[in-house]
């Protein structure tokens, strides 16, 4: 017969791995049941109870940690490259007119479509502010 203990290591062993190479609490809440599990059976010979112990451990583990998780391994929010072009001034190239959808400016180093934020009309050579990115537009404000 062989050792039940030896399963419940391998499966503690199983799980860290699979912890390790997932980066995301994916299975952390196996590894306490496993362990549990690992502990029970020096103290029974029952693999059922071992399991309900597994099991056990593994779902508390997870109603009770899981939240804890989510809030500290919060995802930051990143600006992606566009979105940290908001708040930034733009060197109008070519006049913006809403109404004949012209208009063009260039902002570290690249050119892009602008729009007024008003519809008001802003001549070349002009500096402003940009307020938000509509599609592959920017969208700036009239005023400086």
């Amino acid at each position: 017969m062989f050792n039940v203990s030896l399963i419940w290591l391998i499966a503690v062993v199983v799980f860290l791995i699979l912890e390790a190479v997932t980066y995301q609490l994916i299975s952390i809440w196996f590894v306490f049941g496993a362990s549990a599990g690992l502990i029970s059976s020096f103290v029974t010979d029952n693999f059922y109870i071992e399991m309900g112990v597994f099991l056990a451990v593994s779902i508390l583990m997870l109603a009770i940690l899981r939240p804890l998780s989510i809030r500290l391994v919060k995802k930051q929010d990143f600006k992606s490259n566009v979105e940290s072009l908001i708040g930034k001034t733009v060197l109008i190239t070519q006049e913006v007119n809403n109404l004949h959808n012209s208009g063009q400016g260039k902002v570290n180093g690249m050119y892009w479509t602008v729009r007024s934020e008003d519809d008001k009309q802003i001549p070349a050579g002009e500096l402003k502010r940009i307020v938000r990115i509509e599609g592959v537009k920017l969208i700036v404000s009239s005023s400086k």
